[in-house]
């Protein structure tokens, strides 16, 4: 992460817009999964008018490091003072609609990282929930095999899983 050498006024402004914003809204279907999810347009409406009351704004620009695609998030506060980290993925298609995509997929969890939002309603706290309150030696929930067979094909869709535990138990089937 790269900040500015002092954060004390972005800091206390992006504790008082988080105290106005709600969850990202899952208004997206994800048909792999048949789930939905919050989109880009989505996260961008939970933190724009919250943001804006405390003078905070926010800017991402696409990068590529290593050939991995992605994107630097930059949080900055009216007083000048600023905070910035970059997130990319591999392509799964290496083509302008994968990049394309990996960009958008990167910009939405790099704001949600940085704006310290969920989404709404989050699948993996949902299985999360489900998997603890069956005895141990019950076995895999579907959810949690679709899970398993996405990350195996595809290992950056591991990034969708916002429950930390959750996805270390996903993970750990892994390898």
């Amino acid at each position: 992460m790269n900040k500015s050498e002092s954060l004390t006024e972005l800091a206390k402004s992006l504790c008082k817009a988080q105290g106005e914003m709600g969850g990202a809204a899952k208004g997206k279907d994800n048909p792999f999964f048949k789930s939905k999810y919050a989109d880009l347009g989505a996260v961008i409406q939970a933190i724009k008018e919250p943001f804006s009351n405390n003078g905070l704004s926010y800017a991402q620009f696409p990068i590529e490091e290593g050939g991995r695609i992605g994107v630097e998030t930059i949080l900055m506060h009216a007083s000048g003072e600023w905070l910035s980290q970059s997130f990319t993925v591999q392509l799964a298609k290496q083509d302008a609609q994968g990049a394309g995509s990996a960009i958008t997929y990167c910009r939405r969890y790099g704001l949600q990282a940085v704006a310290g939002i969920p989404s709404e309603d989050d699948d993996g706290n949902e299985a999360r929930k489900r998997k603890e309150s069956r005895p141990a030696e019950v076995q895999l929930s579907d959810i949690d095999k679709q899970w398993i067979k996405a990350a195996k094909a595809d290992p950056t869709v591991l990034e969708e899983i916002e429950d930390p535990a959750y996805k270390a138990q996903i993970m750990e089937y892994l390898k």
